[in-house]
């Protein structure tokens, strides 16, 4: 794999504090032909480059669009010509306007462009509001290969998509997939426990021992890392579950923290072993 690490230069006047906001470090990593991991805007996404067309999926925050424009134009040698969402999270369609504006077709599931046309701005405007949907599943066939979108439901939210790359062996999980991080799962927003696992189980099946798979947040893994991820939820679920079928309340359960023992390894900023605690507790009691 190329790695290319863009950092953007750092103003050094006081004044220059808000704009350096706005100025990521993005480090890009070509993980097969034509095909990039880009790590810095907030969400991670991926870029699939070619004679025929040039495909982003997903972008980052809002406040990073022009910075990714920037990125991503260059690597392709040109515009992009369609930009997928694999979920609704402001984080991984913050760029949708600005792609639009330059002439991008912006494609998602069905159920993600309902919630985008309620909260535009996390797809940094109307402009952003994809113009292209699919049901089940949809592939482009493009530079030579298939790359094959399909829906899986009530995972993380209800309008996830994940990306198998044929021919390359590669697979964007979007944020079906947490590399070592405790993962989020949008309750709010249609996502399931259940779902989220069955998802990360449908990616296991679909992959080889040498497929590279691309998270919505951290590195790319393996197939074997992503089999942690599973077995770390479905153990951390059977735990709460067992405090749960005992009678206890939420704050008794947090009291007795059923997950310490991957605190050290998951933990992170976003999901806490608290937060994720909470998760399964709402999960196990409302779903």
């Amino acid at each position: 794999m190329r790695i290319i690490v863009t950092g953007l230069a750092l103003l050094a006047l006081a004044s220059s504090v808000h704009a350096q906001d706005n100025e990521p470090n993005l480090e890009t990593t070509e993980v097969a032909p034509g095909v990039y991991h880009i790590i810095g805007a907030g969400g991670n996404f991926t870029l699939q480059t070619g004679d025929e067309y040039n495909i982003l999926y997903d972008n980052g925050m809002p406040p990073y669009s022009d910075a990714v424009v920037d990125l991503v134009n260059g690597l392709a040698g040109g515009p992009i010509d369609f930009v997928v969402n694999t979920h609704v999270h402001g984080d991984h369609t913050g760029a949708n306007a600005a792609f639009a504006g330059a002439g991008s077709y912006v494609v998602a599931h069905e159920n993600l462009r309902k919630r985008l046309v309620e909260k535009p701005e996390d797809a940094g405007g109307p402009e952003g509001i994809p113009v292209v949907t699919f049901s089940d599943a949809m592939t482009f066939h493009v530079n030579g290969l298939e790359a094959r979108v399909f829906h899986s439901a009530t995972a993380h939210t209800d309008g996830d998509a994940i990306i198998q790359f044929r021919g390359l062996n590669v697979i964007y999980a979007g944020d079906v997939w947490f590399n070592y991080r405790f993962p989020y799962i949008d309750l709010d927003q249609g996502g399931t426990v259940a779902g989220y696992i069955a998802a990360q189980n449908k990616i296991i099946a679909m992959a080889s021992e040498d497929t590279i798979i691309l998270p919505g947040h951290g590195p790319a893994g393996s197939r074997a890392d992503l089999q942690a991820a599973v077995d770390m939820l479905v153990d951390a679920r059977a735990r709460v579950k067992a405090l749960v079928d005992k009678g206890l309340s939420q704050e008794d359960v947090l009291a007795e923290n059923p997950l310490a023992g991957y605190h050290d390894t998951w933990n992170w900023g976003f999901i806490t072993t608290e937060r994720m605690t909470n998760t399964l507790y709402r999960s196990l009691t409302q779903e």
